[in-house]
């Protein structure tokens, strides 16, 4: 009976849902308290429904889902919870993905680490994207695969039984004592993956953290189609990726890049990070076995890129994690020097994975010199030529300057650039992101297309037709963003000038590099450096607070930036820097400024602060 009055629940919320939901990309962080983001929403849903209330102010005021939208949304979470009142489980219990491979990969990790034996059953054809050997000898991954007739024939293992399914119908999946976890895949949506019996509760957390760096959630769209299904009892008729929509996508990455090759479009920017780091560790293992990788990293860059670079170090015996510092007194071309010299004489693989400009600090290193660093033949200790680096280049930040065309600065130097979609790209409406390679790199590409498919981590059809329509004004929204921050952090200077502003030079702008986001260090009092700390976080958050409330409908407290229009404003060190050392996190205010917005009001509101301190 609660499973019909769920469903009947449900439907009522998705006629009254906010537009928000199938819409943003960001959480609000008006709504949002970190430690409960992954139960709170569910809860308060929870209490909802026993009212049956689903008015759709209440609906609007629901707190945050998880910490962002690629780990999870309103509509992926009431997903789940009604996949989990069809089979009378705990909603914690079950994670949605837009991925039909990574939630196997995802067990498959921890048993790794854990050193725990898995069985993966199916019925049906296995996607064709499941590449056996690479999963166990790229990723390192044991597992035993055996294909069945029914699940009757499942018997007790010792270690996980994994079973994937494909019924259209939710609630005819039945599971049972000798399952470990469900997967069930969606065609063209994703999948869902079921934590089956109190003594597998323990992975749902590490479950959830691969979904979070390594894929993204079901996405709004796909999980709408996923409730409409369940809600209807009719087949989902997600449609497949349309072939002009990509073909668009891939010419203005091409134009806006400088680049003849082939680009690559994921779900998200970590989703294209990931096939990248696998891609060019499965090149590695190919055409320089038994040598050990260095990922290469900035430590205290955006916390994904940090965090997912160190678990997959975890997961494989030969790749490590080098810190390479960027930031304030570091020059990042002397730190490459050094840590490029010290991977040579060791015989080693270098991977750099850095972003210009810098982020928080919005620093561009000097090009030239940067080239020649990376360019430079260097000799392992017994005196033979090392292997060249390749410089994987984040320019989420200036997506428009050009690296890697013929005559560009690094079209001798194997480079790949990737950007994050949900930004500039996109302006905010999705999640995707996209990389490319100079002609040195085209092998590399190749493999790390394999990996975005092997991964099932391409962009979805949604995404592919928002880049398609967002992408070819995009450069031009960068130049009116820019002009924007530039006339913002004029204003700082002139009314704040005790405040160090972290951005651009009027000559590297000049170059190219226009970004939207400016950091702010505000002046601070004390007597001693913990006093002054401490009172430059509480300005941080006295001036945020200050923006928000005056200018709600513009300013907002929120980590991205490329947005389509108003003004976000965060604190890295408590966002985008998450999973990063204490010790490299920045408590600034960072500010992403939009091509749209008001100025004028945004400057006489600082004016308001400055007055006040």
């Amino acid at each position: 009976m609660e499973n019909n009055t769920a469903q009947n629940y449900v439907k009522n919320v998705i006629t009254n849902m906010p537009n928000s939901w199938l819409k943003l990309t960001t959480h609000r962080l008006d709504i949002y308290n970190e430690q409960q983001a992954k139960t709170e929403f569910i809860d308060q849903f929870e209490t909802l429904f026993s009212e049956n209330n689903f008015d759709k102010s209440v609906l609007n005021n629901l707190p945050t889902a998880y910490d962002y939208i690629r780990l999870g949304h309103p509509l992926s979470c009431i997903l789940e919870w009604t996949i989990a009142k069809l089979q009378n489980v705990n909603s914690e219990n079950v994670i949605s993905f837009t991925s039909q491979t990574i939630p196997v990969l995802s067990i498959l990790r921890k048993n790794l680490l854990e050193n725990k034996k898995t069985q993966i059953l199916y019925i049906d054809k296995l996607p064709s994207f499941f590449n056996v050997d690479i999963i166990k000898n790229i990723y390192g991954y044991n597992f035993e695969l055996k294909q069945i007739k029914n699940i009757s024939e499942i018997n007790n293992f010792n270690g996980s039984t994994i079973f994937i399914s494909k019924e259209d119908k939710i609630e005819n999946i039945k599971l049972t004592k000798s399952i470990d976890f469900l997967i069930n895949l969606q065609e063209n949506l994703g999948s869902f993956l079921i934590v089956n019996g109190i003594q597998n509760e323990n992975y749902i957390s590490d479950i959830q953290h691969v979904r979070r760096r390594e894929t993204i959630a079901m996405t709004p769209s796909n999980s709408l189609i996923a409730l409409q299904s369940i809600i209807t009892s009719n087949k989902n008729d997600a449609s497949n990726i349309d072939s002009s929509s990509k073909i668009k996508v891939s010419n203005s990455i091409n134009a806006i890049t400088n680049t003849t090759t082939k680009s690559l479009v994921a779900s998200s920017g970590l989703s294209i990070q990931y096939a990248i780091l696998m891609g060019l560790i499965h090149d590695a293992k190919e055409n320089h076995k038994g040598k050990a990788i260095k990922i290469v990293v900035p430590p205290n860059c955006y916390g994904g890129t940090n965090d997912q670079a160190r678990r997959v170090a975890a997961c494989l015996d030969n790749v490590a994690v080098v810190d390479l510092p960027v930031d304030g007194e570091n020059d990042m071309v002397k730190s490459i020097d050094s840590v490029l010299n010290k991977i040579a004489f060791d015989d080693a693989i270098p991977y750099i994975i850095a972003e210009i400009p810098t982020n928080p600090r919005v620093e561009v290193p000097n090009l030239i010199d940067l080239k020649d660093t990376l360019s430079k033949q260097r000799k392992t200790s017994n005196g033979e030529l090392a292997i060249d680096p390749v410089f994987v280049l984040d320019q989420t930040f200036c997506p428009n300057v050009h690296f890697l065309g013929n005559e560009d600065i690094l079209s001798s130097v194997r480079t790949i650039s990737f950007a994050s979609g949900s930004k500039f790209p996109s302006g905010g409406l999705c999640t995707a992101g996209y990389c490319v390679g100079n002609l040195k790199t085209n092998s590399l590409i190749e493999k790390i297309e394999l990996h975005l498919q092997i991964c099932d981590n391409e962009a979805t059809s949604y995404q592919y037709n928002i880049l398609a329509k967002q992408m070819p004004s995009m450069n031009q929204r960068i130049v009116d963003a820019y002009k924007n921050t530039r006339e913002f952090v004029n204003y700082i200077k002139e009314t704040l000038p005790t405040a160090k502003i972290n951005f651009v030079s009027e000559q590297l702008a000049e170059q190219g590099f226009t970004p939207s986001v400016f950091s702010l260090d505000l002046p601070t009092k004390g007597n001693t450096n913990e006093e002054k700390e401490t009172y430059k976080r509480a300005l941080n958050h006295k001036l945020i607070n200050l923006m928000i409330t005056e200018i709600p409908d513009e300013s907002k407290y929120c980590v991205s930036y490329g947005q389509l229009k108003g003004c976000y404003w965060t604190i890295p060190a408590t966002s985008t820097q998450g999973t990063t050392k204490e010790g490299d996190k920045d408590y600034i205010a960072r500010v992403a400024l939009s091509a749209n917005m008001d100025l004028d009001l945004h400057k006489k509101v600082f004016l308001k602060f400055v007055k006040s301190i």
